[in-house]
């Protein structure tokens, strides 16, 4: 029950909040940020409960939906779906916390978007029933399309339609990959089902199985995202609220990467193994395409969204060479890269609010105006760029170690992307923040409000850097139950 509650309660909260708009526009945002953190607060409540034991399900529940047609409600949460939904918790807080100031239109439909799209993202991450993992895929970009249609910038419209249309469309492809794999499975067995641990071992033809894992991959490659698949994402994020940006860059883009994990190598492992070459290919293409672009941008939200093309690319070579030092490693670089990006966002947010614009040619000097902000954008970009003891080191530094193993070339080439993060994050903070004042911008500093969350995301970034021990253990067992399923064992 306690992981249906973890879906309900965002649910609930999000129409509570926008029921209460007519109280004032102070209600949706403290319900928003309680329904939120008691999300968060019953998470972590399981966490103690893996106690060790190297049981791989923390929690399962199953209940009867669709009987005639093999589906159900099947939930289950492992050590990988309990460190993501910890994330979306805590970034969702952040979200509710940024757009404290910068939301002042339907206040309530906003926040009833955010937690109902927050609910989404908990829903496929918990989700064991591939026609309700659909569900839930779906759920979560309805409202993220209301959130950068509505309140969004000056070419919102555009931005929202080009997410939706790109995400929507590789969705399709994965439910009709999804309706092939579990009907070519009641063929080989008489058994109709949606279930997961059904469809884990499927008896397919080997081309059936290519065609059906590259449904699946398209559908998570658009959402990670993946060169040549990534167009959409540059424009949704410099268009979207703040708000906006942190939960697509923190969460909806793990969506993308959890789905390579739990489902695309799992459920097709000989024909991934034949596609691994070329996925990891992709990503080292975007590691470098990504961080060329971001380098290249004039636009300080658009340089910040290319970073993340890059980053994941990093998640994408990872999950393709399969082994555990690169599965644990993606695992750190999603949860790095989500509270640093996001608070990169933030940061940009804050800065648009106060000057009226994002481009990096009329900013500089900015450290001497508001030192708080100089110095949280240092440590957020030189995490980005991956210093030794921030935590997104060590997601690239295992996820290189990993693939080293797989493919010498490749992983050569992906380090070269380390180098060009230096880059950009360097060029971000002199342009920003050093040099001469040239508009003469006076503006506020950060707010205590804002100084907090910033260092409520410096602290995860600080301690996943020094001692990530913690969350290597809680991912092990998940970890290692995938890779038996990839290699056809029941564990």
């Amino acid at each position: 029950m306690i992981l249906l509650l973890l879906i309900v309660l965002p649910l609930a909260g999000g129409l509570l909040a926008w029921l209460c708009e007519r109280f004032g526009a102070a209600w949706p945002r403290w319900i928003s940020l309680l329904a939120l953190a008691a999300d968060l607060a019953l998470a972590a409540s399981l966490w103690p409960g893996q106690g060790g034991s190297g049981e791989a399900w923390i929690a399962q529940a199953a209940w009867p939906w669709i009987p005639r047609f093999g589906i159900g409600l099947h939930l289950g949460m492992d050590g990988l779906s309990l460190i993501l939904i910890l994330l979306t918790g805590f970034l969702g807080i952040m979200a509710v916390m940024s757009s404290w100031t910068e939301i002042e239109s339907r206040v309530g439909l906003f926040h009833f978007n955010l937690l109902w799209c927050l609910a989404g993202v908990v829903g496929v991450f918990l989700a064991l029933d591939l026609f309700l993992f659909f569900f839930f895929w779906e759920l979560m970009l309805v409202p993220m399309y209301f959130i950068i249609a509505i309140w969004g910038h000056e070419n919102r419209v555009y931005a929202a339609l080009k997410f939706f249309i790109f995400t929507q469309g590789s969705g399709l492809l994965m439910l009709v990959a999804i309706l092939a794999l579990a009907l070519l499975n009641y063929r080989a067995t008489g058994l109709l089902s949606f279930d997961y641990f059904d469809l884990l071992g499927a008896r397919l033809e080997p081309t059936a199985a290519v065609w059906i894992m590259l449904g699946f991959f398209a559908a998570f490659a658009v959402k990670l995202p993946a060169v040549p698949l990534h167009t959409w994402l540059p424009d949704a994020h410099t268009e979207a609220p703040t708000a906006g940006s942190i939960i697509l860059a923190g969460l909806l883009l793990k969506t993308g990467a959890y789905g390579l994990l739990r489902f695309v190598v799992p459920l097709f492992p000989d024909a991934a193994q034949a596609f691994a070459p070329v996925a990891m290919a992709l990503g080292v293409a975007g590691i470098l395409y990504g961080a060329i672009l971001a380098f290249a941008q004039t636009d300080l939200k658009r340089l910040v969204a290319y970073t993340s093309v890059s980053h994941l690319g990093f998640v994408l070579v990872g999950v393709f060479a399969w082994n555990q030092l690169a599965l644990q490693g993606a695992v750190m670089q999603m949860v790095a890269h989500g509270i640093s990006t996001g608070a990169l966002f933030m940061l940009v947010g804050a800065l648009q609010e106060r000057i009226h614009t994002r481009d990096i040619g009329r900013m500089g000097g900015l450290w001497a105006v508001a030192p708080r902000m100089g110095a949280i954008g240092l440590f957020f970009a030189i995490a980005s760029l991956g210093l030794p003891g921030l935590g997104n080191f060590v997601g690239e530094f295992l996820v290189l170690l990993g693939a080293f193993r797989v493919n010498p070339a490749l992983t050569a080439t992906a380090a070269a992307g380390l180098v060009a993060a230096a880059i950009y994050a360097l060029f971000l903070v002199q342009r920003v923040f050093h040099g001469e004042n040239g508009e003469g911008w006076k503006m506020a500093d950060f707010s205590f409000r804002e100084t907090a969350a910033m260092a409520a995301l410096m602290a995860p970034i600080v301690a996943l850097g020094f001692y990530p021990q913690p969350m290597f253990d809680t991912a092990a067992p998940a970890l290692d139950t995938l890779q038996q399923y990839a290699r056809g064992e029941q564990p």
